[in-house]
Order: C-alpha cells, then sequence, then structure tokens
C-alpha cells in the first residue's frame, strides 16, 4: 500500500515550473523515470548557499539562494535539487530563476525519478545556457510545503493559544557538496517555546550555521514550536468556473470550495456562549470566522451560497478603486471542521478580452486563481479550472502561469446550445494564495458567423412553435358522418 501510495502520489505532483505557451493538447507536465540507483553526476558544487524557510503563514515557504560552480571539465546545464519521498506529493510552486535576473524565462525544472523504494526524488533544473568549466551562476529557488505543520498539543481549549511543531534539516537539501551555508528560520511572532539545535537568535528569526564543506545529501535533524492562533485554511478541492458571453458581454465567475481547518481540534464540546463572549474582545483564534475576498474593480451581483442556502452574513463594497467580498460562515470553523459553500459574481467582458486587428482571434486574460486574500494564507490542494467559451469557439491554445498535471478540450452544454460550448479545463495541484497575482492568458478563433448561432436557433426554435400550431390549427377534428335518407310511411 505504501509503494502504491507514493506511485499515486507521483501522478499527482507539480513537475514543472516552466509556464511556456502551449497548445491545449499539451499540457504543463514532464517527467522522466530513471533507475533507482541513479545519482546526479557531480559535476556542480555550491559555492555559498542561503535558505530561508517562512512560518509566517499557514504552509510553508522556502526561498534558497546559492552560487553554483562547474567543477567539471565540459559546460554542464542540470541542476538537480533532491527532496525526500514523503515530502515531494506536498511541495508545489517549484521556481527556478536566475538570480541576478529575474526578469528572465523561469528555467525548465522537471521530476526525473520516481521509484516505490526510493527514499529522495530529485527535480531536474536546465539552465537557459550550459555553464562552462569554473564559471558561476547564483540561482534563486523558491517554493512551497503544504501540510506540515503539525499542532502540538493536537487538542486544546476553545480560547487557548495554539503551537506547531516543524521539522526540518539545518542542513539544505543539495545533491552537490556545499562549501559555506546559512538556514535562516522566520515566525510570526517571538513567542518559539522549543527548538533543537540551539541557533542564533534575533526577534523572531533564527539562524543555522554557518556550516563548511557539507557533503551532499547530509542532514542535520533540527526541530521548532511556535506559537501561530490563527486558522490553517485548507481547502482540499476548488472547482472555479469561468463563463464568456459575447452577447451578453459578461463575464461570469463561480468558484465552489471544500475549506477544511488544519489546526488544532477543540478538547470539548464548542461553547456558544464562549465564543460570543470573546466577540467583544476580539481576542485571537485558531478558527476561522470570516474570509475577505477581493475582486476586480467593477464586478458586480455577487453571491455566497452554503449546502444549506443562501448566507445573509456576507458583506460586498464596490468602490470605483476596489470590490471587496466580505464572507462569514454560518459557524466558526475549528480545528478539524470542515465548509464548503459556493461563491460568483458577474464582470464586464471588455475589462478581459480583447480582439486582434483584422482577425477572429480573440484573447483572454484573466486569474488563474482569485478567492480568499488572509493575512495568515491559504493553500489548495487541488485546483479545477474551467474556462467556458462561446459555443464555435475553435483553435483553443493557453498560457499558464502555473504547472499543470491535466487539461482537456470538451463540450460544455447550456440553454439552448446546439452542438454545445467549448470547455478548456485545466487541474493543477498544491498551489498557494500567491498565485492569486498571476494570470492565465487563453487566445482562441471565433468567426463572425459563430456568434449568429444562438440567435439563428432561437428564431427557428420560434418559427418551428408557431409552424407547428399552424398546422394543428388546420387539421380537422370534427366528428361527421353521412346522412342516409329513407321514408317510412303508413
Amino acid at each position: 500500500m505504501k509503494s502504491f501510495s507514493r506511485i499515486s502520489a507521483f501522478f499527482g505532483l507539480i513537475v514543472t515550473a516552466c509556464a511556456a505557451e502551449t497548445n491545449a493538447t499539451a499540457p504543463l507536465s514532464s517527467h522522466i523515470i530513471l533507475p533507482a540507483h541513479f545519482k546526479p553526476p557531480q559535476v556542480f558544487e555550491n559555492v555559498n548557499l542561503l535558505r530561508t524557510i517562512n512560518l509566517e503563514k499557514g504552509y510553508i515557504k522556502e526561498t534558497i539562494n546559492v552560487v553554483i560552480e562547474n567543477v567539471d571539465a565540459k559546460p554542464q546545464d542540470e541542476y538537480y535539487i533532491p527532496f525526500k519521498a514523503e515530502l515531494i506529493s506536498k511541495v508545489g510552486g517549484l521556481e527556478v530563476r536566475d538570480k541576478k535576473a529575474p526578469e528572465r524565462l523561469k528555467f525548465r525544472t522537471e521530476l526525473v525519478e520516481y521509484d516505490p523504494y526510493s527514499s529522495t526524488q530529485f527535480f531536474r533544473v536546465t539552465l537557459l545556457e550550459p555553464l562552462k568549466k569554473s564559471s558561476q551562476q547564483t540561482l534563486s529557488i523558491t517554493y512551497h510545503v503544504l501540510s506540515s505543520l503539525v499542532p502540538l498539543p493536537a487538542s486544546i481549549q476553545q480560547q487557548d493559544q495554539q503551537y506547531l511543531v516543524f521539522t526540518f534539516s539545518a542542513f539544505s537539501p543539495s545533491a552537490y557538496l556545499t562549501r559555506k551555508q546559512k538556514t535562516k528560520v522566520k515566525f510570526p511572532t517571538a513567542d518559539i517555546r522549543d527548538f533543537t539545535p540551539e541557533p542564533e537568535r534575533q526577534g523572531s528569526t533564527f539562524t543555522y550555521g554557518p556550516y563548511e564543506n557539507t557533503p551532499a545529501g547530509a542532514e542535520l535533524d533540527a526541530s521548532v514550536r511556535y506559537e501561530f492562533t490563527k486558522p490553517l485554511i485548507h481547502a482540499t478541492l476548488l472547482e472555479r468556473d469561468i463563463e464568456i458571453s459575447h452577447w451578453g458581454g459578461n463575464l461570469a465567475t463561480e468558484e465552489r470550495y471544500w475549506l477544511t481547518n488544519q489546526g488544532a481540534k477543540l478538547a470539548k464540546h464548542f461553547s456558544r456562549v464562549t465564543w460570543a463572549t470573546t466577540q467583544y474582545y476580539n481576542p485571537p483564534t485558531s478558527a476561522l470566522k470570516a474570509l475577505n475576498v477581493p475582486l476586480k474593480i467593477g464586478s458586480l451581483n455577487p453571491y455566497f451560497i452554503d449546502d444549506i442556502g443562501n448566507v445573509s452574513t456576507s458583506r460586498f463594497r464596490s468602490t470605483p478603486r476596489e470590490a471587496n467580498l466580505e464572507l462569514k460562515p454560518r459557524y466558526p470553523v475549528f480545528g478539524g471542521w470542515n465548509y464548503s459553500f459556493r461563491i460568483g459574481w458577474d464582470a464586464s467582458l471588455k475589462n478581459f478580452l480583447r480582439q486582434l486587428k483584422q482577425s477572429d482571434t480573440y484573447v483572454l486574460k484573466v486569474p488563474f486563481l482569485e478567492g480568499p486574500k488572509m493575512s495568515e494564507g491559504m493553500s489548495y490542494a487541488r485546483v479545477e479550472l474551467r474556462v467556458i467559451l462561446p459555443e464555435g469557439a475553435t483553435g483553443v491554445k493557453y498560457h499558464s502561469p502555473v504547472a499543470l498535471i491535466a487539461e482537456e478540450i470538451s463540450l460544455h452544454h447550456t440553454f439552448l446550445d446546439t452542438l454545445g460550448r467549448t470547455c478548456l479545463e485545466l487541474t493543477a495541484i498544491n498551489l498557494v494564495d500567491e498565485v492569486r497575482d498571476k494570470d492565465l492568458v487563453v487566445t482562441y478563433t471565433y468567426p463572425f458567423l459563430a456568434a449568429f448561432r444562438k440567435p439563428i436557433t432561437i428564431f427557428l426554435a420560434v418559427i418551428s412553435v408557431f409552424a407547428t400550431a399552424w398546422a394543428i390549427g388546420k387539421v380537422d377534428v370534427s366528428i361527421s358522418g353521412s346522412s342516409s335518407s329513407g321514408g317510412g310511411g303508413g
């Protein structure tokens, strides 16, 4: 079962951070399976490495700035990043850039090994240009780790503070010799109760190191326990629909959430009285009691519905400078509790769509992810995005800001459709709320005559109804019989 779960996790990985323009028939995913005994060639050395672990949100963000040097006689362009097998399925948003030229394209990354019995997996980074002998380059590596913070104690009282445990290696994971390195850990507060080994402390930041001449694959176990009295908001699934209407000039968005709070559970039953009294002085709490959803300027007609029905405890504020939807669930969501709901809104299509000159080609630019924006952060295990285009749209291509595990072109049937509307379906995993600022670009061809498909369908349907009614009216349904004359006299 353990091997099967690892194999299942492998096929659900984000395996590339290179979001190049692609046809919709080619998803942004790539992997190469290598033998279990594979080891990265020792053609690089890490000259200087600084690793920063950010624990200020409900998920882990790691940034590694490293100066690499080619110690081989030949030019090299393949750099490997190792991860533990049990961690690899929780890693998302892996990006590698040139630290000195961040505006350049991201380097291509691939998951290059998976073996059920291997304890280590590798991402392979392909440099934009091969690095010559004794040459150096500075890489900036960023990624997120989801669902790896453990509440301790696992159960708390309703008003207690919440503490999380994070276990890691003070040595940065590396497939190469590291001549010099440091690891910094940033906490949300200075309340850190337990830690090993002894770090250098400066306010809410710990520093481990410097360490010199660390061998490839070396580890130094470390653990911290720190205060985080906020909800750990995690969406096990988000279904997001974006529907385009050329005739109505409207872009309709609907999002369906399945949320859970991964924080500490309640040690006793929930007390409504205790909860009501805390609302007067608003202390920190591990419960989720509200969600803030910033929308694009000009958004209108929002709604908030859960499993019971319409939720009236929402507030929508729209000004010429901002649009904001404030949601308040029917009940506070404590650790281990779930809450599912859906929200939606409309927006003017002209703010997202443009037509190329002298062409039937349209370019749609929409956020890949919107949703709540919270100070404690929010993570998504799986996001399923559907872009529903007008009926008759063809030649669909897209440029995704995130790596995908699946894509599909299908037909979506709505009222008065003939063949169905073209639908682009994209699936990604292990995302965080930082993706909010990244746009999905979709191009498609929509011929002029295709725009009249639905009006013609409606016209023909109305004509057929009247024709049918007229034909039925001409049918003689009266009952008549032949009259016979006869006489009887007497």
